[in-house]
């Protein structure tokens, strides 16, 4: 049985796919599955944003075959962690929970390098130019604790 591993971020088109295509490719395919989701609605079905697609490339991770989708309370069910990348989405996806093992999948993934500072990964859609390149960096230096963690955990 595979581990499975959703990240979340508002709209499902730049820090989460990121995540998501990121730490999929640091573990093992046939033992985790690694999806995305976004607190938001309004781009469900749409790819991600084409900057974000274009830092994972540069750096071989492809990206774009994936569909934005909105968070949901089977996620509860139906992933083992919940990575949220920020405050915000993280008050959004708790406020869904239904039991206290619910909101005990839910974690701000900058916490696991910054253990309990609650450190935001910021939102590049409006930002600075390099900002994409930004939360790449973050977000890969991050998944490669993850990994670590479930590779020894679950393997």
């Amino acid at each position: 049985m595979s581990t499975k591993i959703l990240m979340v971020c508002l709209g499902n088109i730049c820090r989460s796919p990121l995540a998501e295509g990121i730490l999929a490719s640091k573990l093992p395919k046939d033992k985790f599955i690694v999806d995305s989701a976004g607190t938001g609605s309004w781009h469900i079905g749409h790819a991600p944003d084409e900057r974000s697609i274009a830092v994972a490339k540069k750096n071989q991770i492809q990206i774009s075959h994936q569909k934005g989708r909105q968070f949901s309370t089977t996620d509860f069910d139906n992933f083992d962690y919940i990575y949220v990348m920020d405050n915000s989405n993280y008050t959004n996806v708790i406020a869904l929970a239904q039991n206290q093992q619910q909101s005990d999948k839910v974690k701000l993934i900058l916490n696991e390098l910054f253990p309990d500072e609650n450190v935001d990964v910021p939102d590049p859609y409006f930002g600075l130019t390099n900002g994409f390149e930004i939360v790449y960096n973050m977000l890969d230096e991050v998944c490669a604790v993850i990994a670590k963690k479930l590779v020894e955990k679950h393997l």
